[in-house]
């Protein structure tokens, strides 16, 4: 069988096996979660044995210890996967849920009902607990998934991936409803995104160049964002003392995360007393700062920007700033040199902070708060796929209900249309 026919059929067995899920309630939904955390205790063993072959094949090609780190299903990544898993049990199910209910003037009752997407592929790379944790989403959500991982994390996706299947089975389900394309031939993704009968929805989760590659090769609609490039603004009626801390965690808490800061932008009203404070912690953790000439002067550890720089995505502990005249200037530069992803303000002023939660356009804006809360989880959805930047149908973290769309239902008594 070719490559391409694999990856066919493949597709068509999980669009088959999904619409079984329809009927499926959430306690049954919930003990198959159930039975996939308690073999994810079980199993740990065989599925470390497998994670290791591909942590050795990493090391063989060189791979950089933070990948090797992202690779591993330690101890402890199992066990976060399993409290993911009871977490997620405990989330309400949207699927059934019927939303704005309303009666006509003609008598007909209308209600939007939440119904599941129906068939997700997931293309990511490097992380292999993203294979429990995006099966577990859509199952929950009602959707069967088609999962491709990174060629590097082919033995431990393949193993969490039998466990999935085997807790489908103990239940009486069709195990396709979860896949994972058991190839590593770049080819597959290509097959793949081709299958627009087959897939209604393509997440890529990874680097910038992934996800380029998908949007630009798929026929099926894609949910993305190419990268996370945060800003904070310290506005003239910050409180400085709240945005040293604020500053500080945004870039240095996780600096690889596309959550983490890369860029502030200061007032000049506030600049001479500000900026030497923030150069002092910011260099007492290692962050190299870039900046513009008015930047450069106020701080000797500043170092000029080039143009590239300004709307970079470093993912390291490198941090744009540049001073700006006042909030319309902020503004334009946010609406330049932003992705979509977080933006926030620091400032005491209730008015400046509406006129920024309206006019700046961001997956997530924020008030006096650290870039890093831009998470599903922290936002309070218990866990997400992903975030999006594509405004439709998601925009930000993607938890369960955004793994639905919405449906009319129409009772009527008979009426006819005239």
């Amino acid at each position: 069988m070719t490559l391409e026919r694999t990856i066919v059929e493949l597709a068509e067995r999980t669009k088959a096996a999904s619409t079984d899920l329809l009927s499926l309630s959430t306690e049954k939904k919930n003990d198959v979660l159930k039975t996939v955390a308690e073999l994810l205790v079980a199993e740990k063993n065989y599925i470390q044995v497998e994670n290791r072959k591909d942590l050795e094949a990493g090391r063989e090609k060189g791979l950089s210890p933070a990948m090797l780190d992202r690779l591993e299903l330690s101890d402890g990544v199992v066990d976060s996967m399993v409290a993911g898993l009871t977490e997620l049990i405990n989330l309400s199910d949207p699927v059934g849920a019927i939303e704005d209910f309303s009666r006509r003037p003609n008598g007909l009752q209308v209600g939007r009902m939440r119904v599941p997407i129906g068939v997700i592929a997931m293309i990511y790379e490097s992380r292999p607990n993203v294979t429990v944790d995006a099966a577990a989403l859509c199952l929950k959500a009602g959707n069967g998934i088609i999962l491709r991982g990174g060629s590097e994390a082919i033995f431990s996706n393949l193993a969490l991936a039998t466990l999935l299947q085997k807790a489908l089975t103990l239940h009486n389900i069709d195990k396709d409803v979860v896949q994972v394309i058991p190839v590593t031939d770049r080819e597959a993704v290509k097959y793949l995104l081709a299958l627009e009968e087959q897939i209604d929805l393509v997440i890529p989760r990874g680097g910038e160049g992934l996800i380029r590659f998908v949007v630009q090769n798929s026929k099926i609609p894609v949910l993305k964002h190419y990268k996370g490039v945060c800003h904070i603004y310290v506005d003239k009626d910050a409180d400085l003392e709240k945005a040293l801390p604020i500053i500080i965690n945004g870039k240095t808490h996780r600096p690889g995360v596309c959550n983490a800061l890369e860029g502030v932008l200061i007032d000049e009203t506030v600049a001479s007393q500000f900026v030497q404070r923030l150069m002092a912690q910011l260099a007492e953790n290692g962050v190299e700062v870039r900046g513009c000439p008015q930047a450069v002067a106020l701080d000797e550890r500043i170092t000029p920007a080039d143009n590239e720089d300004w709307g970079s995505e470093f993912l390291d502990l490198i941090l744009c700033m540049k001073i700006v005249k006042d909030f319309t200037e902020a503004k334009k530069y946010i609406q330049q040199h932003g992705s979509l992803h977080t933006e926030c303000i620091i400032t005491e002023n209730y008015s400046t902070a509406q006129r920024f939660i309206t006019e700046i356009d961001a997956s997530a804006v924020m008030v006096n708060a650290s870039t890093r809360f831009n998470d599903g989880a922290q936002l309070g959805l218990g866990a997400e796929i992903g975030i999006s930047t594509t405004k439709l149908h998601a925009y930000g973290p993607m938890g369960l209900e955004e793994l639905t769309t919405r449906k009319f239902v129409v009772y009527g008594q008979g009426q006819v249309r005239v």
